[in-house]
């Protein structure tokens, strides 16, 4: 039995939903870049299907994929940061409780 490309996409398809639904309905900003996180794992997931089955004998959407996880963990860095700092500022890192420090 051949695994085709539906058996990959599908569970890429139900991390990018939840992960929209999590970025949507969380107030906290840990989780929304959490969610964040598990949209761009999906994307990734994608390009490296793609790649497999459109152009198997290339590595374009490999090193593509590898590139953007880099990329994302400098961004989960630098969020992280920014949020302690937002911690140290307000006490709290809802993201609708930090209209308080444009006062």
């Amino acid at each position: 039995m051949e695994i085709t490309m539906i058996y990959y996409l599908v569970p890429a398809l139900i991390m990018f939903c939840c992960g929209v639904y999590g970025f949507i309905t969380r107030k906290n900003m840990i989780a929304m870049l959490i969610s964040l996180e598990l949209m761009l794992n999906a994307v990734d997931i994608n390009f490296v299907v793609f790649n497999r089955y459109l152009f198997p004998g290339q590595l374009e959407g490999m090193m593509f994929t590898l590139f953007a996880i880099a990329i994302a963990a400098a961004e989960t860095a630098l969020a992280i940061a920014i949020i302690i700092n937002l911690y140290r500022a307000a006490k709290n890192i809802n993201a609708s409780d930090l209209t308080q420090l444009k006062h």
